[in-house]
């Protein structure tokens, strides 16, 4: 590991060529900049260069990184951040190369006691998790997994909500930065041209003492370049990915910015949803034969019509006994038939 003021420098250097990416940057500026010598700086690029980022040198002019850059940084990401909307700048923000899940290392630096609104985000993951103990498919550079840790100020009868809530800040992030319109398959599910693109998996953590939530955890996992060759053989028919050269740090902080703006509104007691309207119109169930899964692990179902999605996030469905449920989440599943 890098002493402090090693990293620091880093951090800095990276900045700067970010906020410049594809302009010459002089070491000098880059020096004034972090504070430290011309050869911290060389030191600097040289360890950003181990780390795969494409910095190239001109004689006697500096530093420039590549306009094709495309490793997921908080330094990265700090240019499009709305700072009104999430004003921590590059503080809250973790990015590593591969983890086992994002979720799983959000939980560890809730319990250590980070602050709300912390984003941890991950070039791969060795164990994705999707909801209902599936896994989620994360090779490395080739899609957006990220966490936040939220620590609400509401209680549990509002965690559903906190999902819904992702999955409309999902769409918009990608419909301002790639153009694409996308629907939500409920209660996590995104999926564009008819093929599922990102999952989330919302986890609450809970003081046994108290019954309210000490942490909300918000995992997206969103496919940004994979071909359909390159996907498992059991998600090869049902999975998708978005298409083109994906700007991931906007992305990521577009979310980021989506996310934190809506749950702004989930501390006001009485507050209409109103992300709640958004997402019954990006629905692809309503007014659709379903089959609802009681047990994932049984082939029991049940045949029904969703009608609505409550104002809690709950799906409204008709059986074809003419019996009425409001669907949360716990074990229950659902299949377009």
């Amino acid at each position: 590991m890098l002493p402090n003021r090693a990293c620091t420098a880093k951090a800095k250097t990276l900045k700067v060529l970010e906020e410049s990416r594809g302009r010459v940057v002089s070491g000098e500026k880059l020096a004034e900049s972090a504070s430290v010598s011309r050869a911290a700086i060389w030191k600097a690029v040289e360890s950003l260069r181990k780390e795969g980022y494409p910095i190239k040198a001109s004689t006697n002019r500096g530093y420039v990184l590549e306009e094709s850059s495309d490793f997921l940084s908080a330094q990265a990401m700090l240019q499009h951040l709305d700072e009104n909307i999430y004003p921590y700048g590059e503080k809250y923000i973790y990015t590593y190369k591969t983890l086992e899940s994002t979720n799983k290392t959000a939980k560890q630096k809730s319990f250590e006691g980070v602050p709300n609104g912390t984003v941890i985000l991950a070039e791969g993951q060795t164990h994705g998790r999707g909801r209902l103990g599936r896994n989620f498919f994360s090779p490395v550079g080739k899609g957006l997994y990220m966490s936040f840790i939220i620590r609400p100020e509401f209680d549990s009868s509002k965690s559903l909500l906190v999902t819904t809530a992702a999955s409309v800040a999902v769409c918009r992030a990608i419909k301002k930065v790639c153009g694409l319109e996308t629907q939500i398959k409920w209660v996590n599910d995104i999926f564009f041209e008819g093929r599922k693109i990102c999952g989330i998996l919302t986890e609450a953590i809970s003081n046994f003492e108290s019954g309210q939530i000490d942490a909300v955890i918000i995992g997206i996992g969103i496919n940004c370049r994979i071909s359909q060759e390159d996907m498992p053989e059991e998600i090869r028919e049902t999975a998708g990915s978005l298409a083109g050269n994906i700007p991931r740090n906007r992305l990521a902080a577009e979310i980021v910015n989506e996310i934190m703006g809506i749950m702004r509104d989930f501390n006001e007691e009485g507050l209409y949803p109103e992300h709640i309207d958004e997402y019954r119109r990006r629905s692809m169930v309503l007014r659709k034969n379903v089959r609802v899964y009681r047990n994932i692990k049984s082939d029991e179902y049940l045949n029904a019509t969703a009608i609505d999605i409550s104002d809690e996030g709950g799906l409204i469905v008709i059986y074809s006994d003419g019996r009425k449920d409001t669907l949360t989440t716990g074990e229950i599943s659902i299949r377009l038939k």
